[in-house]
């Protein structure tokens, strides 16, 4: 089971992250865009993910980890219960909400740079649909800059 300082301290050794509050609550930025932050109850992360596809695939493929509300209904944002998954796979999905975020130049110079941790790197357990796997970077909805 992770917990809130797992999440913090795997969002802040993502290149450019910061710390702030939204909605009362900690939530993780990359030059000005949220990336990832922790719901109001404590144990449940909110993240954004590359399409409701994706969001879709990965409610289906383990709800025990992965659910939504109707709140988050149309929205490519899945929410992520603490419990549910380890410190490995949070980095990864941390990872990649940050990848969606960033801008490509900074993708792209974090592909390039020697990772201090490959945990880091995108390399998941469990199969996300539209992930760019292996840390090879290539996403059909990231921006490049």
């Amino acid at each position: 089971m992770v917990t809130e300082d797992d999440v913090r301290r795997l969002a802040l050794a993502l290149p450019e992250a910061v710390e702030k509050t939204m909605y009362g609550t900690p939530a993780f930025y990359v030059r000005g865009k949220w990336f990832a932050r922790v719901r109001e109850e404590g144990d449940v992360l909110v993240l954004p993910v590359g399409s409701e596809e994706e969001k879709a695939g990965l409610i289906a493929a383990d709800p025990g980890a992965f659910f939504t509300t109707p709140h988050y209904d149309g929205s490519a944002t899945v929410l992520v219960r603490f419990g549910a998954v380890d410190a490995e796979e949070l980095g990864e999905l941390l990872t990649d909400a940050w990848r969606l975020r960033a801008p490509g130049r900074l993708v792209a110079a974090f592909d390039t740079s020697p990772p201090p941790d490959r945990r880091l790197r995108g390399q998941g357990r469990r199969t996300r649909p539209g992930a760019g796997g292996a840390g090879d970077g290539e996403r059909g909805d990231r921006r490049t800059a």
